[in-house]
């Protein structure tokens, strides 16, 4: 019986790849994102605030505003419009956005310590800049379709059921009139256009005889004016306000809403990354969270408007007048009562150039991420 050797097999030939282990790397991996987006949608509290501010309050008051309309369409103006988009983003969708991403912030910051797992995340041998920087598109996966969704119910409702006429100084005139059609329209209808419109000058103007006059006129009536002073005076007064006239309008244009948009989604980012950096330096979140608020309702708005001497350089570092600076010009300036739109308000902020409020906000995006980063580094597990 012939046995036959068995050879040694070919050590050359077999490759046995060793998996690589990604853990020491400080990019964070896409499994490592989407269980920091799992972590923030599970807290149904913070979720429902988050979808109550940037829908639930706009989607009621333009509910309201249309039921109103539909039964009472003489004592209730149309829902939509250009007006009511400009008071929406003002006020609802870019401070308490900013308010609500902060907060998520703050929460994805401080949740591994308040939950007690950052050691157990340490101890799987993650980098903990990984760790950290995971939170950044996992949080902004969450905070930003939610902001992009209530902004788009926002603008397709100011749309589609913006008003027909224009109403102008509260008289209700046709909407996108050239200067001609606007005096011509005047000299119809003068006794609107001198009890209402306001008039600058020292020349006497006719007065009807059942108004104030324009700029609203007190004191003795002056003698009844003929047919033709008054539409002369209508044309005087008509050229005057026909700039203002044409910064009303019956909808917000495209181009408008695209930049409010963009603008709306940067100032959310802002406060995400704001507060999750605070709240990771801090260790905790009640104070954080605090310490957003009176940046945003408190601190903002004396700032960006308040000249304070030796300290002007001081406030343009503020992320808030840097936005304001760059805010879509029709929009009414947020933290100035300036509801007319047009930029007009922004001569009343804190002089700052357009390249210097870009440099701020980058910078304090970089800032609080690096801060935040590095206070996650250095932190006892």
């Amino acid at each position: 019986m012939t046995t036959t050797p068995i050879a040694p097999p070919d050590r050359t030939s077999v490759v046995i790849s060793a998996p690589t282990d990604h853990r020491g790397s400080w990019l964070p991996t896409l499994s490592l994102i989407t269980t920091r987006m799992m972590e923030l949608r599970k807290r149904r509290g913070l979720m429902i605030a988050l979808l109550v501010v940037n829908i639930g309050i706009p989607a009621t008051f333009l509910i309201v505003r249309l039921v109103a309309h539909a039964v009472a369409p003489r004592s209730y103006g149309p829902a939509g419009g250009y007006s009511v988009f400009t008071g929406l983003v003002a006020v609802i969708l870019y401070v308490f956005g900013f308010i609500v991403a902060a907060v998520v912030g703050c929460s994805a910051g401080s949740t591994d310590l308040t939950d007690g797992m950052f050691r157990h995340l340490v101890v799987t041998g993650r980098s903990r800049v990984a760790l950290y920087l995971a939170r950044i598109p996992a949080g902004l996966a969450v905070v930003l379709p939610i902001v992009a969704a209530g902004f788009i119910l926002v603008c397709a409702v100011c749309v589609f059921a913006a008003p027909t006429k224009d109403s102008y100084d509260g008289v209700t005139l046709p909407a996108g009139l050239t200067l001609s059609g606007f005096e011509q329209w005047a000299t119809a209808h003068p006794d609107e256009v001198l009890c209402n419109f306001s008039y600058f000058g020292s020349a006497a103007m006719a007065v009807p005889s059942n108004c104030a006059g324009p700029g609203g006129f007190k004191g003795t009536p002056p003698p009844p004016p003929t047919a033709a002073s008054l539409r002369a005076s209508a044309i005087v007064v008509a050229q005057q306000n026909y700039l203002s006239y044409t910064n009303t309008f019956l909808k917000p244009a495209n181009s408008l809403m695209i930049a409010t948009g963009l603008w709306l989604l940067l100032e959310a980012t802002i406060g995400f990354i704001v507060g999750l950096g605070l709240s990771s330096l801090l260790g905790q979140r009640t104070i954080a969270v605090v310490l957003m608020i009176v940046l945003e309702i408190i601190l903002t708005p004396i700032f960006s408007r308040s000249r304070i001497p030796h300290l002007i350089n001081f406030q343009r570092g503020f992320v808030g007048l840097a936005m304001a600076h760059i805010e879509p010009p029709a929009l009414p300036l947020v933290f100035g009562g300036d509801m007319n739109g047009g930029g007009a308000g922004a001569l009343r902020l804190v002089p700052e150039s357009t390249e210097v409020a870009i440099i701020v906000i980058v910078a304090w995006l970089v800032f609080w991420t690096v801060i935040g980063g590095w206070r996650m580094m250095t932190r006892d597990a």
